[in-house]
């Protein structure tokens, strides 16, 4: 099958793209982004029903006007990126024509379920939609913080499989950047950053150590005014004396 002609692109940045570059019409238009990011996720193609769209992002409406926002929305889209690229099934519900539109966070998705780990890593270039936000749509804007949520894990995931690959292969400069990056994309989980810190340990990469228990921790002050807990603060002085363990853990 030929690649699809427009791409959204959600993860890092936001943006769409197709024959002839960056659709900015339709880009600086939030709630036209935002239907096209519902229907996006999780995947391309699914139909999504009319009553589930203009509530997450019309709330403030009737359901006639917001139903008539909801058309006005779609008509912009294929405006733009053609009439086939959205598709209706009956009155009620929309998706996104899957040969005429792609999603860098579903081609992401995908390929980590598939295994193919490095190519999904390659498209998970930051989290999904950063700083984007719907002035009164809470309900639009808790998916939205649930999907980046889970696709951030999915990424931590693929990174740290791929680290214990790394390791197993003697590949130990490798190892230890993907613990690292397993990290970073997850900022919430003690339990995987005490998991990477003893890899990193167990590869002689204790400066690395240091510094990415230091990023952590500065994160978690800044973000939650909170410092690490005491387990991961005594394994990381184990570290700094000399070592935590030499034994290889399992995931």
């Amino acid at each position: 099958m030929p690649p699809a002609p427009y791409t959204l692109i959600l993860l890092g940045e936001v943006d769409i793209r197709g024959p002839g570059g960056s659709a900015g019409d339709l880009c600086v238009q939030s709630k036209v982004v935002a239907l096209l990011a519902r229907l996006s996720l999780p995947t391309v193609g699914r139909f999504v029903r009319r009553d589930t769209l203009v509530g997450l992002l019309w709330p403030e409406l009737d359901d006639a006007r917001a139903r008539g926002a909801l058309r006005k929305a779609v008509h912009a889209i294929r405006a733009v990126m053609g009439a086939d690229a959205l598709q209706g099934r009956g009155d009620e519900e929309l998706a996104l024509a899957p040969d005429h539109v792609s999603c860098d966070a579903d081609g992401f998705r995908q390929a980590a379920d598939e295994g193919l780990l490095m190519q999904a890593l390659r498209l998970y270039r930051g989290e999904l939609m950063p700083g984007f936000h719907l002035a009164g749509c809470a309900e639009f804007d808790r998916w939205l913080e649930d999907e980046r949520h889970a696709l951030a894990e999915r990424a931590a995931g693929a990174a740290w499989a791929l680290a214990q690959r790394y390791e197993s292969d003697n590949q130990l400069s490798d190892a230890a950047g993907m613990a690292r990056n397993a990290i970073r994309f997850s900022w919430s989980d003690e339990r995987a950053l005490r998991r990477a810190l003893t890899m990193l340990d167990r590869l002689g990469d204790r400066a690395g150590a240091a510094r990415l228990f230091d990023e952590f921790a500065r994160r978690l002050r800044t973000d939650l005014d909170v410092e690490p807990s005491g387990d991961t603060m005594q394994l990381m002085a184990r570290i700094r004396a000399g070592g935590a363990t030499t034994e290889k853990q399992g995931p």
